[in-house]
């Protein structure tokens, strides 16, 4: 095996590097992910100690604002590997649907199909990277969240 000349090694070493700097710094990182407030107060029972006085119950969940308005928002995400589409249905600040009502990405939607359910099971588009469908399940999310900023209360 013959030896490499010293300037080929350190050029194509500066070529790496060179690629992995500029992939750092155009991948842009989404935190603007919100979480859904699935915290209800239950209802307050007040009890006095007078004899023949019955315990007064107020419905404190009338009195809690909510985060979410109710309702079916539709929201988008893309990059450069295409788009996602989704329908996400909210009642009561929880996510009660989620469909993928279009799918335009350069891969399968096979990679996707299973994020629905795991947006209904936590609550949030912070889903999981799909290994090998990084952009559709970026793409998933920032739709996911699309349509719930849309259904934020102003």
């Amino acid at each position: 095996m013959a030896k490499m000349n010293k300037k080929w090694v350190v050029l194509c070493s500066t070529a790496i590097a060179a690629v992995y700097v500029a992939g750092y710094w155009t991948t842009e990182i989404d935190k603007t992910n919100v979480l859904i407030n699935t915290d209800y107060s239950s209802p307050s029972v007040s009890s006095s100690t007078l004899e023949g006085d019955s315990p007064q119950v107020s419905d404190s969940q009338s009195q809690v604002s909510t985060k979410y308005n109710n309702g079916t928002y539709i929201g988008m995400g893309s990059n450069r590997r295409g788009t996602i589409q989704v329908t996400v249905a909210i009642k009561n600040d929880r996510i009660t649907d989620v469909e993928i009502s279009d799918f335009a990405m350069h891969y399968s939607i096979d990679d996707v199909i299973g994020m629905p359910e795991e947006v209904l099971k936590i609550q949030s588009a912070n889903v999981d990277n799909v290994s090998g469908a990084t952009y559709s399940t970026r793409a998933f999310s920032d739709a996911i969240q699309d349509a719930l900023n849309q259904a934020l209360r102003a």
